[in-house]
């Protein structure tokens, strides 16, 4: 019987030909000048496209959410045109596809906003390092965003999921995890608010639903994927406190009302064995809570990813290093194969040394 990892599996209403998940991956390769992907940015999804399902790297739904050079977006019509290279090469290999939406929210930076503040929450700097083409700069205070903003960013968020299904993409993922955005939304250290977007736990996650109601409007509810972190600390100027996992608690089950293609959950980035209130264990945790289909990702292995699917606490297994340096990670991981390590110093570099010149196991 073969491993779970490699059997099939419904995404709703989509077939893949395995569980291993390729996650969103940084990269920096994007056109700087308008944030458009490249010919050379579509190779590097077709050679990946064995996987399950790919996710692409993060993308800007808007000039305000750009926090990292050379980092494409999908809020306009020369982008979406340009995804059509990315969608159509996965798919030519029977590969399927979905777009990651980001918005960095506090963690860009004037440099990359034309001078603008970033927008947040609430007006806290996160004392946060930015990378730069200029080199690192400090984080400044960002501008606590207005009714009239955060309405302006739903919108964004809508339109770029438009886009996406304009660009050929099989669905979307929302970006709420990681310290960003809607993250910051979600906790009480990023989030001072006092309205309706403050203060409560449903309050501080009322962003969330907002956006997928007005989300399906223009995409099936099943072509919507959701990515959080709930045990995210001292990353991206994160931390946990009393308040943390009973806000992911109600903002998991709450998210059962939707019948969406699957939620994305992420085990701690960082040791938090000792942190009061953290939970080390999320799939296991939020497997008992979210009823629909569960990813998760961080650190698994080919075994581990086994694993956990046989011991019933997901469903999918993202993988994201190991499909830098090995583009046939699905069939390295079938025969057995040894991995590839991936040049680190060259993660973010501009061509395709690092990117598309990982030789595939013949």
């Amino acid at each position: 019987m073969p491993e779970k990892l490699l059997t099939k599996f419904n995404l709703r209403d989509i077939e893949l030909s395995n569980r291993i998940i390729m996650a969103p991956l940084t990269r920096g390769r994007a056109d700087n000048t308008e944030n458009k992907v490249t010919d050379l940015i579509a190779e590097y999804y077709r050679q990946r496209s064995g996987a399950g399902l790919i996710i692409t790297e993060g993308s800007q739904v808007s000039k305000m959410g750009v926090g990292y050079a050379n980092t494409p977006g999908i809020y306009s019509k020369e982008q979406t045109e340009a995804w059509k290279l990315v969608t159509k090469a996965v798919h030519d290999e029977g590969g399927r596809i979905f777009i990651q939406l980001w918005h960095v929210g506090r963690l860009s930076h004037p440099y990359y906003l034309n001078g603008e503040l970033p927008l947040a929450p609430s007006a806290i700097n996160p004392n946060h390092t930015i990378r730069t083409p200029e080199g690192e700069k400090s984080s400044v205070t960002p501008k606590e965003m207005s009714l009239s903003d955060i309405k302006k960013v739903i919108d964004e968020f809508v339109v770029a999921a438009s886009n996406a299904m304009e660009a050929g993409f099989d669905g979307v993922e929302i970006h709420s995890s990681n310290g960003y955005l809607l993250h910051q939304f979600f906790a009480p250290c990023s989030n001072f608010r006092t309205d309706n977007y403050g203060g409560s736990k449903e309050n501080r996650c009322r962003i969330m639903f907002e956006l997928i109601d007005e989300m399906v409007k223009v995409i099936p509810v099943n072509r919507i994927g959701v990515r959080l972190n709930p045990s995210s600390h001292n990353y991206h100027a994160m931390t946990i406190d009393e308040e943390t996992i009973p806000t992911f608690d109600y903002l998991i089950n709450k998210l059962n009302e939707y019948d969406l293609a699957y939620l994305h959950l992420s085990e701690p980035f960082t040791d938090v064995s000792d942190v009061p209130y953290s939970e080390p264990n999320i799939a296991k945790r939020y497997r008992g809570i979210y009823k629909g289909n569960l990813m998760i990702n961080n650190g698994f292995s080919f075994d581990s990813g086994n694993k956990i699917i046989d011991d019933g606490f997901a469903d999918l297994v993202a993988f994201g290093v190991p499909f830098i340096a090995n583009p046939d990670l699905v069939n390295r991981m079938k025969a057995g194969t040894p991995l590839a390590e991936p040049k680190r110093e060259k993660y973010y570099t501009p061509g395709a040394e690092g990117y598309t010149d990982y030789p595939e196991v013949t």
